[in-house]
């Protein structure tokens, strides 16, 4: 049987066929999910087009996640087509440029705050949102939320600001996953390794992670091939794991992990 059938999920992110969103919204389908995709701003056209290339995905939901009226509206629409979610994946984060590769004392705190609010707030915005769709999910186990990661247990060059991000976010996660699981509600955090994808092209020096990462993994690292970390997104989403939660679960052939 397929893992995720009779799954509802809404994936967010996807804005290209190379994203890590886009792979895990891929597998879901192919796991027999139902499917929703998300896009913010002058973006969401860019989500429709792309969403084209997975097939079964119907109309796109607007979310912006620093507007609470676009969240309240994604919910109703959700409830209106799914009546339930049994899955969320967050796959969103943005930094503006002063909190990427220039140390820890250029950007100002306008910005750190705007890349806190996108990249980790947003996703205690969307599950405290959605917590009442999650709640009625029918998978075994119960619902799960998966949010995209990069290790943030280390300091990485030019990381930055962005590093900080993902340190809250596993944070965050943890709390989260406290606070809902009575409601059978799993969050946990899928840090991937570095996967050469347009949005990591924006991060300055991308190109140490490339050099050094498969040098350091033991079982080596491919930055061309994300369908290691797409199909742990869905063991995340699917019942298989539905004793997990509050855990950051790497896919990086294991280099978190090596001095």
């Amino acid at each position: 049987m397929a893992l995720l059938k009779d799954h509802r999920i809404l994936v967010t992110g996807v804005l290209t066929d190379d994203s890590l969103a886009f792979g895990i919204a891929k597998r879901a389908l192919e796991e027999g999910a139902t499917v929703a995709l998300s896009g913010a701003g002058r973006g969401t056209s860019l989500t429709r087009r792309t969403a084209k290339k997975l097939g079964d995905v119907g109309e796109i939901i607007e979310l912006d996640v620093t507007s609470p009226e676009q969240i309240d509206a994604a919910v109703l629409e959700v409830e209106s087509r799914f009546g339930r979610l049994d899955g969320l994946v967050h796959a969103i984060a943005y930094a503006p440029q002063s909190c990427l590769g220039s140390g820890m004392f250029v950007a100002p705190f306008d910005d750190v705050a705007t890349a806190m609010h996108i990249s980790t707030y947003s996703l205690a915005a969307l599950v405290g949102a959605f917590r009442p769709l999650l709640r009625k999910s029918t998978a075994l186990g119960g619902a799960s939320v998966v949010a995209l990661d990069f290790d943030g247990s280390r300091a990485y060059p030019m990381y930055d600001w962005m590093g900080v991000m993902k340190a809250t976010l596993e944070s965050l996660g943890r709390y989260l996953a406290r606070e809902v699981g009575s409601d059978q509600i799993r969050v946990n955090m899928l840090a991937a390794g570095p996967i050469r994808t347009i949005a990591a092209k924006s991060i300055p020096g991308f190109s140490l992670f490339e050099d050094s990462w498969s040098e350091r993994a033991p079982l080596g690292w491919d930055v061309n091939d994300s369908s290691a970390v797409a199909d742990t997104g869905v063991a995340l989403l699917s019942p298989l794991l539905r004793g997990t939660t509050a855990s950051v679960i790497h896919v990086d052939g294991g280099a978190h992990a090596m001095g």
